[in-house]
């Protein structure tokens, strides 16, 4: 299965919505679709919707963690939304949960950096 990378923004949030698999072969052109938004400086904050992700390996951590180390520098913040439940536990098992705040939803993980819907 391929990867699907669906880029907007959304007031001062660059809105992600990845479906398919992220894995080491759909990594680095993840991390170049959000790169390009972001180097636009168009955007202070990050959300990653994730509800339609079906496979994520470490590679894939290693993009989130990558992007959430761009976004912390600029003092912005980043969310990842709808996780589903076997990517959420590799999440648990990597200790991402200790710095990355997570949302039920993208209308939630929106409200955490600041933007009203």
């Amino acid at each position: 299965m391929s990867l699907h990378v669906d880029v907007s923004h959304h007031h001062d949030v660059l809105l992600v919505r990845l479906s398919g698999e992220l894995d080491h072969h759909t990594a680095a052109r993840v991390r170049e679709e959000i790169d390009r938004e972001w180097n636009k400086g168009i955007c202070g904050n990050l959300v990653l919707n994730l509800a339609n992700l079906s496979f994520m390996d470490s590679s894939g951590l290693g993009v989130i963690l990558g992007r959430y180390r761009q976004v912390s520098q600029m003092n912005g913040k980043m969310v990842l939304c709808a996780v589903q439940p076997s990517i959420h536990r590799l999440f648990e098992l990597s200790g991402m949960f200790k710095i990355l705040p997570f949302a039920e939803d993208e209308r939630t993980a929106l409200s955490v950096c600041g933007v009203a819907s």
